[in-house]
Formats: structure tokens, sequence, C-alpha cells
């Protein structure tokens, strides 16, 4: 019987590794596969911008963001690897330990057939009985020989059982090392493309440093545009503020640009506040390829990049949406594309670089409302931006801290 709880302690050990194993390994294909659609993703826009030869800084980040994610598919498959590789070996030691033993309790077991064949005569069981000093001890006899009959059944059952159960977890480690053979192959694959598309970024960075005049044209545009977009968004601020001051001087703050809220509103910013990380995106779906405040170009020397909010690459006909509910404050032209300014409360999201808008100035929004079509720039490099800011009154504030990533 101890033979026998050891293998069944051993067998419980593997089988948890086993579950331990199930899970983890899991979790890292999940992973995995959402590495891989966002791979996937970014191919689909990447072919979008192949539809034109001009070459854009937007670009540049979608390959460099696809060679990141690249770098932790590799990880995500040496994790694996790793995990499968010491799961294997604990394993078949522990299924090696119970062999022994099973071979033991089994050898055990065969002991006590020949012992028991050599004493199975119905004679010597009845001399067993009849030797009995009294009726007492010929009931315990009796007793004595049902429970070695039963036992010897069940002990040979649970051999069976184990059998079965040891040769079902060697097929399952068997499959294990199958699925290492294909993730060593998997590995191999994303390798090459990963130093593949290092050459490509390689190769892109180089043509666009030839057309160095072009891109800084480019760049002192979009900061112009930048800058009125800006103008407006102040201005739009110190109205308010004029217009509260205007109906309730004694009440309105000191603070310049800052408006009075009703209690309504106080109310819709302290919403808004209070989701600060699990705001929607202001699009179904995206990536991020510029993002808040000051950082150098990449491909520029001595540029530096200003940014008030983020840009977002998206697919073309993708269509902006209000992050939170709130009143439309402005709808404006700038730059040849339009802009929408929404007031939460104390908060101001602002959406430009739209094609057309479906919504007006003192119009309520709900989230997740549909606000306008995103431009999709087809004389240049044929790339679809929606540019997302995010302020608290007249302070900016970084959106990838509001919205859920």
């Amino acid at each position: 019987m101890e033979g026998l709880k050891k293998i069944l302690c051993g067998l419980y050990f593997v089988v948890l590794i086993l579950t331990s194993y199930g899970q983890s390994v899991n979790d890292l294909k999940k992973e995995r596969e959402k590495t891989r659609q966002e791979i996937d993703y970014i191919n689909n826009l990447l072919k979008e911008t192949d539809q034109n030869t001009k070459t854009s800084i937007s670009r540049l980040t979608m390959l460099e963001k696809k060679i990141r994610l690249q770098e932790s598919l590799i990880t995500n498959i040496n994790s694996e690897l790793g995990y499968l590789d010491s799961t294997i070996v604990r394993s078949y030691r522990n299924l090696d330990s119970l062999n022994a033993d099973l071979i033991l309790i089994k050898n055990r077991y065969a002991m006590m057939i020949r012992y028991a064949k050599r004493n199975q005569d119905m004679n010597n069981q009845f001399l067993f009985l009849l030797s009995a000093a009294d009726f007492n001890q010929a009931y315990k006899r009796f007793s004595y020989l049902k429970q070695y009959a039963d036992y010897r059944r069940t002990q040979a059952q649970e051999i069976t059982a184990l059998q079965e159960r040891l040769s079902k977890l060697v097929e399952d480690l068997n499959k294990r090392k199958e699925d290492k053979q294909q993730l060593l192959s998997s590995k191999i694959n994303q390798s090459d493309k990963y130093e593949k598309q290092k050459s490509d970024q390689k190769e892109y960075v180089n043509l666009l440093q030839k057309k160095e005049k072009d891109l800084k044209k480019k760049l002192e545009n979009q900061q112009k545009i930048a800058a009125r977009l800006e103008q407006e968004i102040e201005k739009s601020i110190a109205e308010e503020a004029r217009k509260t001051a205007a109906k309730a001087p004694s009440k309105t703050s000191k603070a310049a640009g800052t408006v009075k809220l009703s209690p309504e509103k106080k109310n819709l910013s302290d919403d808004f506040s209070m989701n600060k990380g699990k705001l929607p995106w202001p699009l179904q779906r995206g990536l991020i390829t510029d993002h808040f405040g000051e950082h150098p170009d990449p491909v520029l020397k001595h540029v530096i990049r200003r940014n008030s909010g983020i840009d977002i690459t998206t697919q073309s006909g993708t269509r902006a949406r209000a992050v939170f509910k709130g009143e439309v404050t402005k709808v404006l032209t700038i730059g040849g594309n339009m802009a929408i300014i929404i007031r939460h409360g104390s908060y101001l999201t602002v959406y430009s670089n739209l094609a057309s808008v479906s919504v007006q100035a003192g119009q309520t929004v709900e989230t997740k409302q549909d606000i306008g079509s995103i431009f999709t720039d087809k004389e240049e490099d044929n790339k679809t931006v929606l540019k997302f800011q995010l302020w608290y009154e007249n302070n900016k504030q970084d959106p990838e801290k509001w919205i859920s990533m």
C-alpha cells in the first residue's frame, strides 16, 4: 500500500506540472496571437501607403513599431521554449521514478499471486476455517479471506489504471516535444523576418534622409496648422470664461481662462476625471505614430518635433468618435481639413484632420458617438491620421495617459 500511495502522489505531481504548463503556455499563446494580429494590422496600414511612392515619417514609425512587435514575438517564443524544456525535463524525471515504483509494486503483487495460487485449494481454506478455536475466530478468518480477495482485485484494477494514465502522460509529453519542434521552426522564421525588417528600416531611413528638404517643409506646414488649432482652442476657452463671467461675475474664478462650472457640468467633469486611463480610443482601431510632447525627429538631425496631442494612423474610411459624453463647443476648418472641440466640464477633447463632420456646435454627444470621417491624404503618402488632443482647461494633457491602452 505504501508504494501505491507513493505512485499516486508522484502521479498527482506530474498532473499538476502539466496543468500548470497548460495554463502558462495558453497565456503565452494568447499573447503571441495578439502580437501577430497587431503585426498584421500594421502590414495592412503599410500596404495602403504602398499605393503611393512618396515617403513619410509615419511610415517609418510603423516600420519601427513592427520591428518592436517582432522582437516581442521572438521573446515570447523563447519564453515558451524555456518553459517547455523545463517542464519536459521535470516530467520525464518524475515519470522514470514512477515507473520504477510501479515495477516494484507489480513484482510484489506477482509474489502475492504466486503465494495465493499455492494456497488457493478450497480444502486448505476450509481447513483454515475449521481449525478455528471458536465461532468468533472462524468468522474473523472468513472476513480476512474475503478482504484479501477484494484487496487483490482492487490492487490489480489500480495498477491497470495507473499504467493507462502513465501511458497518457507519456503521450502528452511527446506532444510537448512536437510543440517544441514547431516553435523552433517558428522562431527561425520570425528571426529571418526580423532581420529583413531591420534591413528595410535602414533603407527607408536612407531614403528619407535624401528627401530632407521635403520633410522639413512638411513639418513646418504641420506645425503652422497645429499652432492655429491651438490658438482656436485657447480662444474657445477664453470665450467661455468671459461668457460665464458676464453671467455671474461674483462667482467667476479669477484664474485666467478658467470656466466656472454649473453643478451638472461639475459632475460631468468629475466623471471624466474618474475615467483617466479608461477612456475609449477616439476611433475603433489605430496605431499611435506620433506621441505627446517634444521629441527628436527620427530622421531630421537637430530637429525637435512638438505635438500637443497624439497622431493615430488608421485605415482609410475609419471614422472618429467621441471618447466621452459632452457638448460640441466648436467645429472649424484648419489647413483645408476640419476639427471638432468637445467640452466635458473642465476638460476638452480635440479631434482634427477630419474630412467631414457629423455634429455641430451646441450639440450634445455620447461616449463613442460617431462625429466625423478621418481625412486620407491621397496626394501625399495615402495615410489616414487622426490628430487627437486632450486639455484640462488651458493645460495640455498626454492623451496616452487617459485612453485605455
